[in-house]
C-alpha cells in the first residue's frame, strides 16, 4: 500500500463547507494518502508524517517548474515511516490542489470524425440532431479493437486534463448488438455507464418509430442493463416525444437502471419537466429554461448538468447559470466529449467558459465541476477532499482554482492522482 504526503499545499479546495466557504478552503495545508483513499488533511505543519523520525526516503518536490526529481533534504526533512509505513513526500511549491474533476456526461465510444459539421455550423449552418446518424454508422462500422484503441487515447486525455471520474453513454450503435457492444466498453473503464438506445430514431426505422421504441424498451435494455448503471433519453424535437421518453425511462427503471435525460437543448420543452417527475439524477443541457422549469429543479434533487462546450461548438445561446443558482438548483459542469456538437474533454474549459459566458464565479464554476459532478452521479466517494473519500487530487501549475477561469487554454493541470496514485 502506497503512502504519500503532498504537503506545502498553497490553496487546497476541499469542497466541505466550512465558516460559509462552500468550497472549504485550506491555505498552507497538507493531504495524506493511504492506500486508494484519504487519511487526513489539514495545516502542513501539523500533518501525521511530519514529525516522524528522519530517514532516507523518496521525496518528490515540484519546487522550480515541473521538476518531480528526488531532492534529497529538501524541505521538510524527509521522513521515517508512518504506523511502519513508508512514506512519499510531495512538496507542492504552494500550488494549488483541487478534487479531480468529475465529468458526468460524454459520449467515448464512438467511430468517424464530423469536423466537417463543425465547419459549416462556423459559417452558419445551424446544430441539429440529425447529424448523430453519421456517427452512428460510423460506429456501427468499426472493429472492437478500434473504438477500444480511441476510447484509451480519450480517457488518457481525460486524465491529463485531470477528470478522475467519468461517465459514458452508449447511443451510437442503435442496433442491439451495436449498443451491447458500446456499453461493455464503456464498462472497461467506468463504472458510469449510461444505456442511451434512445438518443435518435435510427434511419432504418425512420417509418416505424413505434417499433424502435419498444425494441429500445425491450431486446436492447436487456442486452445493455447488464452493462450499465444508468438510464437516458434524448427528449427533444428531432428525437424522443416526451411520452416516449417517459416510457423509456420507466422501462429502464424496472430493469434496475437510474434515470438521466438530456432536455431543453435545442428548445423549450418538457425534458426538465420530465426529469424531475421521475427523480432523475440529472437532466443534462437545460439551455432554454421556463421560469416552471428552474422551480421545478430548485425543488428537486435532480441535478442541472450545464454543457457550456456544446454552445461553444454550436453557437447557440448559453445557459443561464446563475438564474439556477439564485433560485436555489443544484448545477454541474460536464464536457459532452462527443464528436458532433463538444469534441472536446477539457473540464478547465469548461470551467473558464461558465465564468465567462454564463454567470458563474470561479468558486461556483470548480465546484460544479467536480462535487456538482459527483451529486450528478449520485456519488458521495469523490468531488470533494475528506478522509475516507477517494484519494482523486489535481495539483496545478498555480496558486489558486482562479487561474483555471483566469488562463483559459493554458496546460495547467501539473500532477493527477487517481486512487492514490500519480498519473500525470
Amino acid at each position: 500500500m502506497t503512502t504519500t504526503l503532498i504537503t506545502n499545499i498553497g490553496e487546497l479546495t476541499t469542497n466541505v463547507a466550512a465558516d460559509g466557504d462552500a468550497l472549504g478552503t485550506l491555505h498552507d495545508a497538507a493531504v495524506l494518502l493511504v492506500g486508494d483513499r484519504i487519511a487526513w488533511i489539514g495545516p502542513a505543519s501539523a500533518a501525521p508524517a511530519a514529525h516522524a523520525a528522519p530517514a532516507a526516503l523518496d521525496r518528490e518536490t515540484t519546487v522550480g517548474g515541473r521538476d518531480r526529481g528526488v531532492h534529497p533534504g529538501s524541505r521538510p526533512d524527509p521522513v521515517a515511516s508512518l504506523g511502519g509505513e513508508r512514506v512519499h513526500i510531495v512538496d507542492a511549491g504552494g500550488r494549488a490542489v483541487i478534487p479531480g474533476f468529475v465529468d458526468s456526461h460524454t459520449h467515448l465510444v464512438f467511430g468517424g470524425d464530423r469536423a466537417d459539421e463543425f465547419e459549416a455550423r462556423m459559417t452558419g449552418t445551424p446544430y441539429a440532431a440529425g447529424g448523430i446518424r453519421r456517427t452512428v454508422a460510423a460506429t456501427r462500422s468499426a472493429s472492437d479493437e478500434e473504438l477500444r484503441a480511441r476510447l484509451a487515447g480519450l480517457v488518457a486525455e481525460l486524465h491529463r486534463q485531470g477528470t478522475t471520474t467519468f461517465e459514458i453513454k452508449t447511443g451510437y450503435g442503435l442496433t442491439v448488438a451495436d449498443e451491447e457492444r458500446l456499453a461493455r466498453l464503456a464498462a472497461e473503464v467506468t463504472p458510469e455507464v449510461t444505456f442511451l438506445g434512445a438518443h435518435v430514431v435510427p434511419a432504418e426505422y425512420s417509418e416505424r418509430r413505434e417499433e424502435y421504441v419498444a425494441l429500445v424498451c425491450d431486446a436492447m435494455l436487456r442486452s445493455c442493463a447488464p452493462h450499465s448503471r444508468w438510464i437516458d433519453v434524448f427528449c427533444e424535437r428531432g428525437a424522443f416525444t416526451p411520452d416516449e421518453s417517459r416510457r423509456i425511462l420507466a422501462a429502464g427503471v424496472a430493469h434496475g437502471l437510474e434515470p438521466r435525460v438530456h432536455g431543453n437543448q435545442l428548445g423549450p420543452g418538457e425534458g426538465v419537466g420530465l426529469a424531475v417527475e421521475v427523480g432523475a439524477a440529472s437532466v443534462d443541457h437545460c439551455t432554454y429554461l421556463s421560469d416552471d422549469d428552474v422551480t421545478a429543479l430548485a425543488g428537486s434533487t435532480t441535478v442541472a448538468t450545464l454543457l457550456p462546450g456544446v454552445e461553444f461548438s454550436t453557437r447557440q445561446p448559453y445557459p443561464d447559470a446563475r438564474r439556477l443558482i439564485d433560485a436555489g438548483a443544484t448545477v454541474a459542469l460536464a464536457s459532452d466529449c462527443n464528436p458532433g456538437s463538444s469534441f472536446t474533454s477539457s473540464m478547465p474549459l469548461m470551467i473558464a467558459l461558465a465564468v465567462r459566458e454564463m454567470g458563474m464565479t470561479p468558486a461556483e464554476a470548480v465546484w460544479a465541476a467536480t462535487a456538482g459532478g459527483a451529486k450528478a452521479l449520485r456519488r458521495d466517494d469523490v468531488g470533494a477532499l475528506a478522509p475516507r473519500m477517494r484519494a482523486d487530487l489535481v495539483m496545478l501549475d498555480a496558486p489558486t482554482r482562479v487561474h483555471l477561469a483566469y488562463r483559459p487554454g493554458v496546460p495547467l493541470v501539473h500532477t493527477v492522482w487517481i486512487g492514490g496514485a500519480a498519473s500525470a
